[in-house]
């Protein structure tokens, strides 16, 4: 029976103790270094989204006051409280007495595909339309199905590039009232408000 010395060490045990903490440091920094990288992705990506996303809400607002201040150029004068104020306090009426003499009525919101050659942009259009007076309006209300048809054939024959441009959108308002003309008769549509309108 021989007895160990005090001094020796087992050395068979010291290696596996000594690797298993090399194994976990080397883990750990592998874990550290995919959780990083896998945050910095989500973060760029959430980044591009929110871009992305709110550039199109901004472009989207940018028109409506690119309009007002078209409007305010040409001498149109938009409805009490500005446009968006317009869709929201008169939706529910038909016709709302205007400072000139004239009636304001409202028209629902026209959501239309683009005549884009891909077909993947669409337009949302609310107006309001002031006319003479209330026999003029009580006539449009009574032919709004008329009017809904030829406005809709003509929101959905334009492409993006028709109503880019400020001008662009100025001409339209004149090309509806042009169309309301035709089914109202003469001298019965005075201007016609854009109180919202969304391009995407």
């Amino acid at each position: 029976m021989a007895k160990k010395a005090p001094d020796e060490e087992p050395t068979g045990d010291l290696s596996i103790e000594g690797e298993a903490p090399k194994k976990s440091k080397k883990k750990l920094i592998i874990i550290a270094g995919i959780s990083v990288l896998l945050l910095a992705v989500l973060g760029a990506g959430g980044f591009f989204g929110y871009k992305w996303w709110m550039g199109k809400k901004a472009a989207a607002g940018g028109d409506n006051a690119t309009e007002q201040k078209a409007a305010d150029a040409h001498g149109e004068k938009p409805a009490e409280g500005g446009p968006g104020a317009a869709a929201g306090e008169k939706a529910g009426e038909k016709g709302a007495a205007v400072e000139g003499g004239g009636e304001l009525v409202s028209i629902p919101p026209f959501l239309v595909n683009l005549a884009d050659p891909q077909g993947r942009r669409y337009l949302k259009l609310a107006l309001d339309v002031e006319v003479k007076d209330k026999l003029a309006a009580d006539e449009l209300n009574k032919n709004m199905a008329k009017i809904k048809d030829s406005l809709l054939l003509l929101l959905s024959s334009k492409t993006y590039e028709d109503l880019a441009s400020i001008e662009n959108k100025i001409l339209l308002k004149k090309e509806i009232v042009e169309r309301m003309t035709l089914v109202l008769g003469e001298q019965k549509v005075m201007r016609v408000y854009i109180t919202e309108i969304v391009i995407q």
